[in-house]
């Protein structure tokens, strides 16, 4: 998935010194060559098989081969990074291989600027939208937003050419460009109409990490991201608002509603500014340094004021950092439908300096304080409140972490519980009545159902209590 590091990324300093010059060069001249280095600078660890080194010659055999007697002249650049691509396709979703190019994006992106279109895409390997560009999500207040795009839309077409039978990487190279140029593109919404064009000019996207507003006497934050900026965003807001509310607010509406994710520490620094230190979040791995506690530092910035977290199916990895530790440490009530579920980090480990790019690899999971793990189940608000729309029948189908090809820990078993805990396809599960939330009086602006019975709660100091007090009990 191309988004907004919704994978909680740490950066390793130059990690993979592994793969020397003299490997490297030997890619061009063939496979023998190319696995005899690989395997004396790489491999040779006791750890390694002998019979993981027959497959290593066989699949050096076949390199030469197709080096040697494909029909036409190969890029054994290209082979090798297939080759790369292929073996980490076999791990989960979210371990990747960046090219140098991609590895700078990223860089860019968790910093909160750079330039394009301001979108984040997927591309389904299966099912109906399989091979075209969907949308994730358009960031706030960018090209892509300004233009109307909108999460499930598909790209199909790009500057006249069709994206089926691209790869995701050839068609962001393609959506990518100087700021001031123009892209066209095709968008497929309702998939029993024809697409629509959209032209849109590329720009500097700065994302806003967090946006703030008084609602009444309370104080709403929104984190769009876990970028670099989240931890001084929401600290600002607080500020603010704090000379903004007359007395100061009474409360804190904390909206991670549709947020990706972004940066662990970030997210930690986040939790951390609600809570009186105490651990937040943990991670275990396969090796030890993969494995720590995240505690936090003593000052709850609001010094216990209620604070209500609005949650969703797109609110994954940091923003279920943030969430399930609120709710474990009984900090915050949750409001809204279950996350996403994307409960593992990754940590980026640039090859060559960054030179030959980067590996984003999968190197841990990550637990709540309680020891809750998160992946494939998501976590489950306090108060569940589904909402539809005017000419929604339905809520919309939202795809989740469990549903992503080759996702950790999906067995019958986790599916079953999730799907019995969504009130969907069980009839034994009791059903949670959608909320229509209808326009505001301009017939236009849709009302935010959940937003309003956050502040309805909030108002009631004695309601939110005895909500918070049950809902630590039905967790014990």
């Amino acid at each position: 998935m191309k988004k907004l590091s919704s994978r909680a990324p740490r950066i390793r300093p130059s990690a993979a010194k592994r793969y020397s010059a003299s490997a490297l060069a030997g890619a061009a001249v063939g496979g023998a060559l190319l696995f005899g280095v690989l395997s004396s600078a790489v491999f040779a660890r006791a750890s390694i098989s002998a019979d993981t080194f027959r497959q290593l010659d066989l699949f050096g055999e076949v390199f030469e081969q197709v080096h040697e007697n494909y029909v036409t002249d190969p890029e054994d650049g290209e082979l090798i990074k297939g080759a790369i691509n292929g073996m980490l396709d076999t791990l989960d979703p979210h371990s990747s291989y960046l090219t140098a190019e991609d590895f700078q994006t990223m860089q860019e992106q968790t910093r909160g600027t750079f330039a394009g279109l301001g979108i984040q895409i997927v591309m389904d390997n299966e099912g109906d939208d399989k091979g075209y560009v969907k949308i994730v999500a358009p960031i706030e207040d960018t090209p892509a937003d300004r233009a109307g795009v909108l999460t499930n839309d598909l790209i199909v077409e790009i500057d006249g050419e069709v994206v089926l039978g691209m790869t995701i990487d050839e068609a962001i190279s393609k959506l990518k460009g100087e700021k001031g140029t123009k892209v066209d593109i095709k968008i497929l919404r309702d998939r029993d109409a024809e697409p629509f064009e959209l032209t849109i000019v590329r720009d500097i996207v700065t994302v806003q990490a967090v946006r703030w507003r008084a609602e009444g006497d309370f104080a709403y934050v929104r984190i769009a991201t876990f970028s670099e900026q989240a931890e001084d965003g929401v600290k600002k807001a607080i500020k603010k608002l704090s000379k903004e509310i007359p007395g100061g607010p009474k409360g804190l509406i904390l909206d991670l509603r549709s947020n990706p994710g972004g940066l662990l520490d970030q997210a930690v620094a986040v939790s951390d500014v609600f809570l009186e230190g105490g651990e937040i979040v943990s991670t275990r791995g396969r090796r030890p340094r993969d494995t720590l506690r995240e505690m936090g530092t003593p000052g709850d910035k609001l010094s216990g004021k209620p604070v209500i977290v609005l949650i969703n199916g797109g609110s994954a990895s940091a923003s279920e950092i943030v969430a399930g530790a609120l709710q474990d440490r009984n900090r915050a009530l949750l409001l809204g439908t279950k996350s996403f579920g994307k409960g593992s980090v990754q940590t980026v480990i640039p090859l060559q300096n960054g030179l030959q790019g980067a590996l984003r690899l999968t190197t841990a999971r990550y637990y709540t304080p309680s020891g809750r793990s998160i992946q494939a189940l998501g976590i489950d608000p306090d108060i569940a409140m589904p909402v539809t729309y005017p000419g929604q029948d339905e809520n919309a189908a939202r795809r989740a972490e469990r549903d992503l090809p080759g996702a950790l820990d999906v067995s019958e078993d986790v599916v079953e519980a999730t799907v019995s805990a969504d009130g969907d396809d069980d009839a034994a599960a009791p059903t949670i009545e959608s909320v229509e939330c209808p326009f505001e009086e301009d017939g236009e602006t849709l009302r935010d159902c959940q937003l309003e019975r956050a502040v309805e709660i909030l108002t009631d100091a004695t309601t939110y209590r005895q909500l918070l007090a049950d809902a630590g009990v039905a967790r014990q």
